[in-house]
């Protein structure tokens, strides 16, 4: 387990964005360095001019070369972009996607060599980062293709009393139908449970299957993705072990509540997922990239062009992100330390001795052993437990 204090990499994000307002806002709190050492790939110049712009106290940053150098009880700052970057506070540039894509390139590099622990990235602008080097609609899709060797991202959206994650993610809603697959459910499924046991410490968690279609698609009156591709995916990932229930219609459920009854909830694209959880929890909700072997965790807002330089952007999402790496981070550490020399499986049934050739045999015994116990089926659990379904 790590014996120093977590490194947690920052990025800047877009520099015309709140990205610098909110990082220094969460830095005003010395509590942080109690927790962590935080390293901020950016800009010492930029983040003075964000300071003076908008009046705000003192943050000490301590200038390093590189993430090697980085020292507790302080706040770090990487120099990764040129002093003649030009600043334009609300407006999109291609300098400020330029500037983004640097910054997260080089904390990206840093976390594969292990020179920070966790990774919480500012917000950036989809379409001014695109360049010949970044071809993804976010970071999570860029994410998986730098550092996941392989392995499947998967985005979680989590607070205090929700987790929400997506079976698409940035892609246009008509588009989206084609992707609802019983494979691609059955892959998120898996995903997410591994990462509600590993990442928030969840055993057996219950998740809730949302439908992609309005009244789950009425018996297949009004769409037949729920019983052609997600009721077989439910099926099959409850035959895998998985406590999957639904699909249940997206309004109904969160309307009436139901959502507290479950550790998490697979939604099936982008707004279905976010738009109640942002409503319901804007201000800390986290977005966890999970899946992948590093932690990656970001606000859940956008780069907030608007309202750049009138001091009103809250810190508090940057503030949860930061707390919800570090969690992740020790919650991996613990699961991995648990699950490192695992007992071998022992059958009750003892052991037949073999007798010597020409041997008689032995009087039968009277006994008989105890008959080996089987976990009960993952689908008598599911039955057993399973709510109501939506009407």
């Amino acid at each position: 387990m790590t014996t120093r204090q977590i490194r947690v990499g920052i990025t800047h994000g877009d520099i015309n964005g709140i990205g610098y307002e909110v990082i220094l806002k969460t830095l005003e709190d010395n509590r942080i360095l109690e927790l962590c050492t935080p390293v901020i790939y950016g800009s010492a110049k930029i983040a003075a001019h964000y300071r003076k712009l908008l009046e705000m106290p003192n943050v000490p940053l301590v200038q390093i070369e590189s993430a090697d150098e980085a020292k507790d009880a302080a706040n770090n700052i990487i120099n990764v972009v040129g002093e003649d970057v030009k600043v334009e506070p609300g407006m999109s540039s291609a300098v400020a996607g330029e500037a983004a894509f640097i910054s997260l390139e080089r904390a990206v590099a840093d976390l594969r060599e292990g020179k920070i622990d966790v990774l919480v990235t500012s917000p950036i602008n989809k379409a001014n980062i695109q360049s010949e080097t970044f071809t993804f609609p976010g970071h999570t899709e860029y994410l998986e293709s730098a550092v996941g060797d392989g392995a499947k991202a998967l985005m979680v959206l989590c607070s205090d009393n929700m987790r929400v994650a997506l079976v698409t993610t940035h892609m246009p809603l008509s588009e989206v139908p084609a992707h609802i697959t019983k494979e691609a459910v059955v892959e998120k499924l898996k995903t997410f449970n591994r990462s509600l046991v590993a990442d928030f410490g969840i055993h057996s968690p219950r998740i809730a299957v949302l439908s992609l279609n309005p009244h789950a698609g009425e018996g297949g009156m009004l769409g037949h993705e729920e019983n052609d591709e997600i009721i077989p995916a439910i099926e099959e990932a409850k035959q895998a072990g998985i406590w999957a229930f639904g699909p249940y219609a997206a309004d109904g459920f969160f309307g009436a509540g139901r959502f507290v009854k479950f550790d998490g909830i697979l939604a099936m694209y982008h707004d279905q997922g976010l738009a109640p959880f942002k409503a319901m929890a804007m201000d800390t909700g986290v977005n966890f990239t999970a899946g992948l072997p590093f932690v990656r965790t970001s606000p859940d807002h956008g780069t907030g062009y608007d309202i750049v330089g009138t001091g009103e952007a809250s810190s508090e999402s940057l503030r949860q992100a930061i707390y919800s790496a570090i969690d992740i981070f020790r919650c991996r550490e613990r699961e991995a330390e648990a699950t490192a020399r695992p007992l071998k499986k022992q059958s009750l049934k003892p052991e037949k001795k073999q007798r010597p050739k020409n041997d008689k045999p032995e009087r039968e015994a009277t006994s008989q052993a105890p008959a080996e116990e089987k976990e009960p089926a993952a689908e008598q659990k599911a039955e057993e437990n399973n709510p109501a379904q939506e009407n």
